[in-house]
């Protein structure tokens, strides 16, 4: 079932209007939109993350700087090692939506 949303005034809603095409550009790159889904589940490491992602500790980290920079990811540092996370709850929303879209196999009537 759809929500009808609730209507909000002009100015809030080119507020959120834009406030989203700004994190939906960031989840337009499928390299930054899979390591964010490797966030989804709770914190990790760039080691965790390469590995993972089956990417260059070079390219993890900067995608990981900027998407730090854009308030998407925050870290915690543990010693030497640092360990990130999804910084914006929302965003886990709209990630755990588009794996149940297009990550989930359809299942065919019966």
């Amino acid at each position: 079932m759809t929500k009808t949303p609730t209507l909000i005034d002009p100015a809030e809603l080119d507020r959120a209007a834009n406030e989203a095409a700004d994190m939906l550009k960031v989840l337009s790159n499928p390299a930054r939109l899979r390591l964010l889904c490797a966030l989804l589940p709770g914190e990790r490491c760039v080691g965790e993350l390469e590995e993972t992602l089956g990417a260059s500790q070079s390219y993890v980290s900067g995608q990981l700087a900027r998407m730090r920079a854009e308030g998407l990811v925050t870290a915690d540092r543990d010693g030497r090692t640092i360990r990130y996370r999804l910084a914006d709850p929302r965003l886990g929303l709209i990630l755990e939506r588009l794996y149940e879209v297009f990550c989930v196999p359809v299942k065919e009537p019966n």
